[in-house]
């Protein structure tokens, strides 16, 4: 049986794994990866390299947790604030400010080996400046200079799915750069809606989101208008031949769903549906992703089956 002094370290350990794991934001870090993989699946007829697919997507995972844990350094003060985030491992006092520091050093430190070790310098390279570009250049200038601070700084978190293609080619290419140019734009819709349910904390923390800054009314008209921007920008897999039907479908149902909530935001000027629409623009990505890769590895055989039928 376990004595009193281990069932208590044990329980130490365990209360700070998740603090360190917190840090990562697992659930963000979690789409991330799973849009550099589709990346790098989109990058080939084929299958990647085993190598490349694990220790790349192993790779961007470590760097981009340890731009979350820099963003949790940085914001601490903000974070201690907000009923959101007060409860981090920093404002709470679970952790300190060396320790978040180290973690973040030495897990980026290890992903970048590993991307340029496994994958190529241009990888590791444009993840290094996508990490610098969310941890500095957004969490620290951006975020606190402009209400646009998500349309400027999302490029940052649009870069996985090109991170991935580049990981397998070695090079940029139009298909990579229109996967980029998807998240660049689904960003600012996603994280308004956010923004409008906690405009109060971000108020009080003196950060100027765009519902702070320029009225709820303003920022529900901004996310329908990107939502449909969004929408048609996610045809052009399909008009230019880099995706076939079932990516289509995919795409225009949950395009569709997305409007729906935007739609309903704006029109029935509702805040209650701000949380309902950010949290589909999560399901929605993560469907349009996976439908580009449910197309990727379908479409070829059965067009090849259609052919012979035909």
């Amino acid at each position: 049986m376990m004595t009193a002094t281990m069932q208590t370290l044990h329980d130490r350990f365990r209360r700070r794994w998740r603090d360190y794991l917190e840090l990562t934001k697992p659930k963000v870090v979690a789409l991330i990866t799973f849009t550099a993989i589709v990346g790098m699946l989109l990058a080939t007829p084929g299958m990647v390299p085993w190598e490349i697919l694990l220790f790349g997507s192993l790779g961007i995972a470590l760097m981009a947790g340890s731009a979350a844990a820099i963003n949790h350094l940085v914001d601490q003060r903000v974070d201690a604030l907000m009923a959101r985030t007060c409860r981090r491992p920093l404002p709470s006092g679970h952790l300190e400010t060396g320790q978040v520091l180290g973690f973040a050093l030495v897990i980026g430190g290890l992903g970048f080996v590993l991307l340029l070790t496994f994958t190529n310098p241009l990888t590791a390279i444009l993840t290094f400046t996508a990490l610098i570009g969310y941890a500095v250049v957004y969490t620290l200038f951006l975020k606190r200079a402009t209400p646009q601070n998500i349309v400027i700084g999302g490029a940052a978190g649009a870069a996985p799915p090109l991170l991935g293609w580049i990981a397998v080619t070695g090079h940029i290419d139009p298909g990579a750069l229109l996967l980029f140019l998807i998240i660049y734009v689904w960003t600012p819709p996603h994280f308004w809606a956010l923004a409008i349910h906690r405009r109060h904390d971000y108020a009080n923390a003196n950060i100027p989101m765009l519902p702070v800054t320029h009225g709820v009314a303003f920022t529900r008209l901004h996310i329908l208008l990107y939502t449909i921007l969004l929408f048609l920008i996610t045809l052009l897999p399909f008009l230019t031949g880099m995706s076939g039907w079932i990516y289509l479908i995919g795409a225009v149902g949950l395009g569709l769903r997305f409007l729906s909530y935007a739609t309903r935001l704006y029109a029935t000027g509702d805040d209650r549906l701000a949380m309902p629409a950010f949290s589909f623009s999560i399901v929605y990505l993560f469907g349009l992703f996976a439908a580009l890769m449910l197309d990727h590895y379908t479409s070829g055989p059965l067009a090849y089956l259609w052919h012979r039928m035909s």
